[in-house]
C-alpha cells in the first residue's frame, strides 16, 4: 500500500470528509429549490435569485468577521458552529410554508457558510505543505464537490421513490447536515502561537499583520468578477424554461458536479507547477462559454454540455483562488485573508443574484449574455496582468 503524501494531513482528510457530508446534504436539496420556489410555494422568478443572493449576502459580512476572529481565537467552535447552523438552516427549510420562510432558512444556512469557511480553510494548513496549496485545496474541493454528486443523485433517486414530492427531501438532507457537525469534533488544532511560527518558518516571510498590496488588489480582481457571477439556482432555472423536468435539471446539476469533481483537484495541482492566473483565467473562458451556451440553447437535451463546461469554471477557479489568497497571506493573517476574499466576493454574489434576478422578467437570456460576454474580458486582462499578483517569494515554484 502506497504511502500517504505528506500533504496529505489529518485535517485535510477530516474536514474533507466534513464538506463532502455537509454537501451533500445542501445539494440535495439544492436543484430543486428554485422549482419548489416557483412551483410549490407560488414565488415569482425573480424571488429565486433575490433569496440566493440574499443569502451569500448574508453570509458575506459574517466571513470577514469570522476570518479575523479565526486569526485570534481557536478555530474548531467556529468551524463546529458553522457547521451547526448550516443543519439548522436545512430543518427550516424542509418546514417552510412560504417564501419569506425560505429566505429566512437560507439566511440561517449561509451565515453558517459564513463562520465556518474561513476558519476552515486556514486549518486545511495546519502541519501542511506551503508548496502543495493547489492540491491541498484542490482535494478539498473535490471532497465538497462529490458530496454534490451524491446528494443530488440520492435526492433524485428519493424524488421518484416519494412519488415526486420535494418536501420529505428536505427533510431527509438534515441527516448528513448533522453527521458533519459530528466529524468536526476530529479535527486537530494547536495553540496559535505554535501553529504562526511553523508557517512562518515554511514560508519563509517576515512577521507582519498587514495584507500585502499584492493580495488586496487580487481580491480586487475576484470581486469584480463576483459581480456577474450570480447564483447557480438561476441556472437551473434556465434549464428548466428550456424545457427539462425537475428531474432532468437535478440529472444536469449532477453533470455539472461530477465535472467539477473531476476537474477539481488535476486543476489544483496544476496551478502548483504553472502560474495560477492562468489556470483562473481558463476557468473564466469554461464560465463564459457555460453562460453563453445556457443563453443560446434552446434544445433541452443540450442544456448538459454547457453545464458540463460550467464545471470546468469551478474546477479551475474554487480552489485555485484559495490557493492564490493562501499564498500571497502573511501567516498570521490566513484566516482574515479567507474571510476578506470570500465575505467581499460573497457580497457581490448578492449584488449579482439581484440584478439578474430582476433583469430575468424580460428575457432570461439577457444576464446570461452580459455576464458571458463580460467573463471573456476578464480572462484576457488576467492572463495578460495576473502575473503582477503572485508572492515575492513563492515555495515550491
Amino acid at each position: 500500500m502506497a504511502p500517504r503524501p505528506r500533504w496529505l494531513t489529518r485535517n485535510v482528510a477530516v474536514l474533507s470528509g466534513v464538506s463532502f457530508l455537509q454537501d451533500a446534504a445542501s445539494e440535495m436539496l439544492y436543484p430543486v429549490l428554485p422549482i419548489f420556489l416557483t412551483v410549490t410555494l407560488g414565488a415569482p422568478v425573480a424571488v429565486v435569485g433575490i433569496v440566493e443572493g440574499a443569502a451569500e449576502g448574508a453570509a458575506a459580512f459574517t466571513k470577514i468577521l469570522a476570518g479575523r476572529l479565526g486569526d485570534r481565537f481557536a478555530r474548531r467552535p467556529l468551524i463546529g458552529l458553522g457547521y451547526g447552523l448550516a443543519a439548522l438552516g436545512k430543518l427550516v427549510l424542509a418546514l417552510a410554508s412560504s417564501w419569506p420562510i425560505v429566505l429566512a432558512a437560507r439566511a440561517v444556512d449561509r451565515l453558517g457558510k459564513g463562520i465556518r469557511g474561513a476558519p476552515r480553510d486556514a486549518l486545511l494548513m495546519v502541519d501542511a505543505d506551503p508548496a502543495a496549496r493547489g492540491r491541498i485545496f484542490g482535494l478539498h474541493r473535490t471532497a465538497d464537490t462529490l458530496g454534490a454528486v451524491v446528494g443530488p443523485t440520492i435526492g433524485l433517486l428519493l424524488y421518484v421513490a416519494l412519488d415526486h414530492q420535494i418536501r420529505p427531501l428536505l427533510m431527509i438532507a438534515v441527516v448528513p447536515a448533522v453527521m458533519s457537525v459530528l466529524l468536526v469534533l476530529a479535527v486537530k488544532e494547536r495553540p496559535r502561537r505554535t501553529e504562526t511560527t511553523q508557517l512562518r518558518r515554511a514560508q519563509s516571510v517576515a512577521p507582519t499583520g498587514r495584507m500585502p498590496a499584492r493580495l488586496r488588489i487580487l481580491i480586487a480582481t475576484l470581486t469584480v468578477f463576483s459581480l456577474i457571477n450570480f447564483p447557480d439556482a438561476l441556472l437551473l432555472l434556465r434549464a428548466h424554461e428550456i424545457g427539462l423536468s425537475t428531474g432532468a435539471v437535478v440529472g444536469a446539476y449532477i453533470c455539472y458536479n461530477l465535472v467539477y469533481a473531476a476537474l477539481s483537484y488535476p486543476a489544483g495541482a496544476l496551478s502548483d507547477r504553472v502560474p495560477r492566473h492562468l489556470v483562473f483565467a481558463a476557468g473564466l473562458l469554461f464560465f463564459a462559454v457555460g453562460y453563453l451556451g445556457l443563453a443560446y440553447t434552446e434544445k433541452p437535451e443540450w442544456v448538459f454540455l454547457p453545464l458540463a463546461l460550467y464545471g470546468g469554471f469551478a474546477a479551475a477557479t474554487d480552489g485555485v483562488g484559495k490557493a492564490w489568497i493562501s499564498s500571497l497571506a502573511p501567516a498570521e493573517r490566513q484566516s482574515s485573508a479567507q474571510g476578506f476574499y470570500q465575505g467581499l466576493t460573497g457580497g457581490a454574489v448578492f449584488l449579482a443574484g439581484l440584478w439578474a434576478g430582476l433583469a430575468w422578467h424580460g428575457d432570461g437570456r439577457i444576464p446570461l449574455l452580459i455576464s458571458g460576454g463580460a467573463a471573456i474580458v476578464l480572462a484576457a486582462g488576467l492572463a495578460v496582468g495576473g502575473g503582477r499578483l503572485k508572492p515575492v517569494t513563492a515555495p515550491g515554484r
